[in-house]
């Protein structure tokens, strides 16, 4: 079905305003804040796209979604269709229309924001994924023949979980393996029930094992397995790191060492995996903060998560310290606006320089240095520079470190002959994702640095088509053709 109106009528049409659980109700429970479009909302929100003869906002889209296509599908009402159409390229629709940065990716590229609010892709993504769900239904998209060919993916998050989608498209025996007890990643330890729902993500998970993919779990390589007895004694004829960025950065201030000091990982993990948010039906693995004071270092989504968490969990107050103002703060729109409704605290142009305990070892408060913006660094932010004697102490019973992270150096320590930069990143090739060992790739955080959800899957599906290309060549190896 042709959409009947005209672009002029089109532009007309408002965006749908997606409802959320009131602010006074949602900061006492961890249910999804966002409750998603109706039927009517998708339709109308659909009837806005312009139809581009040149979609932007596909090439806005790291893992390349056929946007036009699926709009399309979804104002002819066809919804299983549409989710079809995405699982083509994403693997994890209901994931990404929940977390994924649309503001700067395809609806950032949208014609329509020109003049007018963007199409809402990442509302009607969400929307179809969601509809799929409810009809119990899998929209798999066709698969190639099997190759014989054996790939083994370590991490599944986010690129280890595309890539793995991709590679059982083309034909290919994909093989995760996770450390923990339990196939998600930081999907599932770095991202609060709130935002991104446990149940979703468990059933994507179960989606793609319907896909063919393997799942092995409690596998820490490195340790329980390396990466040469993979390729050598368990017969996988490639590998493809995608381990993520997990080690915490922290201060580097006096007194991180106190009871009451987290990094966010730690913080969010014991949260998410160990149910500290079901207290007290299970035992509280975190430091109690109801009625306490909780400070979060930091600006980005993580911190956000956390300090939301915090609340959550009863804090008395839940501040988010952050070293320049609320304009530079890298976490999405969105996310500060829900925090702000529910009474989180945002002190700007702020920095601990030192956490002090009292005499059991205990956090107490922080020694804050006051700061003002002076020249931009080379990300082209402003530098916060220190106010002379404007240092003050704050009051505070816990303090969650969320300034990013490194690269965890395990694999890399147990495969010698892999290249590594200065930092410890995996070094790789920023076409083919090829290291420095044979048949061995390496993609996402690991390689780039803490990064976006759909940037890994971005890399996991660069990954998947070198990979997939580098099989091939061995299949011509051994007919004899090279």
């Amino acid at each position: 079905m042709t959409n009947p109106l005209t672009p002029k009528e089109r532009v007309k049409i408002p965006r749908q305003e997606m409802l959320a659980q009131p602010p006074e109700v949602r900061r006492h429970d961890f249910d999804e804040v966002n409750l998603g479009l109706s039927i009517v909302q998708a339709h109308s929100e659909a009837a806005r796209c312009l139809e581009c003869s040149h979609p932007h906002c596909v090439e806005g889209c790291p893992v390349g979604v056929k946007v036009k296509e699926f709009i399309e599908l979804v104002h002819d009402g066809d919804y299983l269709g549409a989710a079809a159409k995405i699982r083509e390229d994403n693997v994890l629709p209901a994931v990404t229309g929940r977390v994924c940065p649309q503001e700067h990716q395809c609806e950032g590229s949208c014609i329509l924001g020109k003049r007018f609010a963007p199409l809402g892709i990442g509302y009607l993504e969400r929307f179809v994924a969601d509809y799929e769900r409810s009809q119990g239904k899998i929209a798999l998209p066709p698969q190639a023949p099997p190759t014989g060919k054996r790939v083994a993916i370590i991490g599944s998050g986010p690129a280890g979980l595309s890539a793995a989608g991709d590679l059982v498209l083309r034909g290919h025996e994909a093989t995760v393996f996770e450390a923990l007890h339990e196939p998600g990643g930081v999907l599932l330890y770095g991202i609060p029930e709130f935002r991104l729902p446990k149940a979703i993500v468990r059933q994507e998970i179960e989606n793609m094992r319907a896909m063919g993919v393997n799942f092995e779990t409690n596998v820490v390589i490195g340790k329980t397995i390396t990466i040469d007895e993979l390729l050598e004694q368990e017969g996988f004829h490639a590998v493809f790191i995608a381990t993520g960025a997990g080690l915490p950065k922290f201060l580097g201030v006096p007194g991180e060492h106190l009871a009451g000091v987290y990094s966010a990982n730690e913080f969010l993990t014991r949260v998410n995996l160990m149910r500290a948010n079901e207290f007290p039906d299970y035992d509280e693995p975190v430091y109690d903060c109801r009625d306490r004071i909780v400070a979060v270092v930091g600006g980005g989504n993580t911190a956000m998560d956390a300090v939301r968490t915090a609340l959550r969990l009863e804090a008395r107050r839940a501040l988010l310290l952050y070293r320049r103002t609320e304009t530079e703060m890298p976490a999405r729109v969105e996310e500060i606006h829900h925090a702000k409704e529910e009474g989180v605290e945002i002190v700007t142009l702020t920095v601990p320089i030192e956490f002090i305990g009292n005499e059991s070892g205990v956090l107490k408060a922080a020694r804050c240095q006051k700061l003002e913006l002076g020249v931009p660094d080379a990300s082209g932010r402003r530098s916060p520079v220190a106010i002379p004697g404007e240092e003050y102490e704050l009051p505070i019973d816990m303090a969650v470190i969320a300034l990013g992270t490194g690269a965890n150096p395990l694999v890399q320590s147990a495969t010698p002959d892999l290249e590594t930069n200065a930092q410890g990143y995996i070094v790789a090739d920023e076409q083919t994702l090829r290291t420095s060992k044979d048949g061995v790739f390496a993609g996402g955080d690991i390689v780039t640095g803490g990064a976006t959800v759909i940037l890994a899957m971005g890399a996991g599906r660069q990954a998947a088509r070198a990979i997939h290309e580098y099989l091939s060549t061995l299949d011509k190896c051994v007919k004899g053709v090279e």
